[in-house]
């Protein structure tokens, strides 16, 4: 997998979320933050997640989207449970990932970070192939940026986020960076 100059993984399905700005001027790209996002929450498949990071969720095709229809958020990568890749956002630009979060005494990570959604939720273990398809990812922009950690979201807004969850592998995740990409 690689990483072009504009941040399109040559790999992924793209989609151009409008919930996306600039990055700051002097912004390094230096932290991949991961997450975990499934809507409604704890159903896997179809359009959903798709839908809210396109503003085209329908608030009333199920009780939870009312909730979450309204919110203008992205990430610059999706991974599936088959581990299916999908971009929203190049990494040139600012996803809406993070929200109010800090990493290392430093505010706005999304100014300097890529955001990794994994579909999944808190209390479901991700599949290998999105594992897989992570290591492969980040890899890919460990090449391409000064990536100096991967954290969770919970790392950075910890009195708000969960996620990527307690099974969430960090050890295989880890150990993935290290292994070579085959394809």
């Amino acid at each position: 997998m690689n990483i072009d100059s504009a941040g399109l993984a040559n790999e992924a399905l793209y989609a151009a979320s409008p919930n996306c700005d600039e990055r700051p001027r002097d912004a390094v790209i230096e932290l991949l933050v991961i997450h975990n996002i499934s809507l409604p929450p704890g159903v896997f498949g179809g359009d959903a997640v798709t839908d809210l990071f396109m503003n085209r969720l329908n608030p009333v095709a199920h009780p939870y989207f009312s909730i979450v229809a309204g919110l203008r958020v992205s990430a610059h990568f999706f991974i599936r449970r088959d581990g299916t890749l999908l971009q929203f956002v190049p990494c040139a630009l600012r996803a809406w990932h993070a929200g109010q979060s800090m990493w290392c005494g430093r505010e706005r990570c999304n100014d300097y970070s890529i955001g990794i959604e994994l579909e999944g939720a808190d209390d479901v273990a991700f599949s290998d192939a999105q594992y897989g398809r992570l290591g492969a990812l980040a890899r890919a922009l460990h090449a391409r940026y000064p990536i100096a950690a991967s954290v969770g979201h919970s790392d950075i807004a910890p009195e708000r986020k969960t996620d990527p969850g307690p099974l969430f592998d960090w050890q295989r995740y880890r150990a993935s960076l290290r292994q070579p990409d085959h394809r």
